[in-house]
């Protein structure tokens, strides 16, 4: 069965349709985030300077604001994407500047994972999403802006992002909107990481 509503979408100008709850047809999905050309097109001819190295380096809340640090740990940086496929788009690092998941200790893939699951929980309390898109590009030809420093994408989803997505295809979000939604994030932020560390201790 297909749903189907009408949306007035002020940025677009117009009426437009969004399909809801669609069965699945043998037909892939494409989640646009036209937006992120501009992180794209900033690749080329780039020194391949590391922003995650950068954001680690960062010590203080104001570094860590502008870098959208969201809390580290002694082995791993959580961070907002600064050009994210959806609202809430967030990355899990290590430390570390390493290219493979085999030149990762045990400690830091443990580490890194740990984080992830923070990052979810944190991601369900303070945006409810439905879904979640978790995974990582190693290597330029498999889609990785950064292929010297590995990095773990968690992308919350909900029904019917994909289409929606779609039709404001010229909206981007604002860096005032992610300084928001960063102060947002924070606020929940400390309690998913310590409920992280609780969970390893009790381990």
């Amino acid at each position: 069965m297909t749903g189907l509503w009408l949306s007035l979408c002020p940025s677009v100008g117009r009426v437009v349709p969004v399909r809801l709850n669609r069965e699945y047809d043998g037909q892939m999905d494409s989640l646009h985030a036209p937006w992120r050309m501009q992180y794209i097109r900033s690749l080329q001819g780039a020194n391949e300077e590391c922003f995650l190295c950068h954001a680690c380096g960062a010590n203080d809340p104001q570094s860590h604001a502008e870098r959208l640090v969201l809390w580290t740990t002694e082995r791993s940086i959580v961070l907002m994407n600064k050009y994210p496929y959806t609202n809430g788009h967030l990355l899990v690092a290590p430390r570390a500047h390493k290219a493979e998941l085999d030149e990762l200790s045990s400690e830091e893939l443990l580490d890194l994972q740990e984080q992830t699951a923070a990052v979810v929980l944190l991601l369900k309390r303070a945006m409810s999403p439905q879904g979640f898109n978790i995974g990582m590009n190693l290597g330029r030809c498999a889609g990785a802006g950064l292929p010297g420093h590995l990095h773990q994408h968690i992308v919350p989803r909900w029904n019917g992002d994909v289409n929606f997505m779609a039709v404001v295809g010229e909206v981007r979000i604002v860096p005032q909107a992610l300084q928001q939604l960063y102060a947002e994030l924070l606020r929940y932020g400390t309690d998913a990481a310590r409920e992280s560390d609780r969970k390893r201790f009790r381990a």
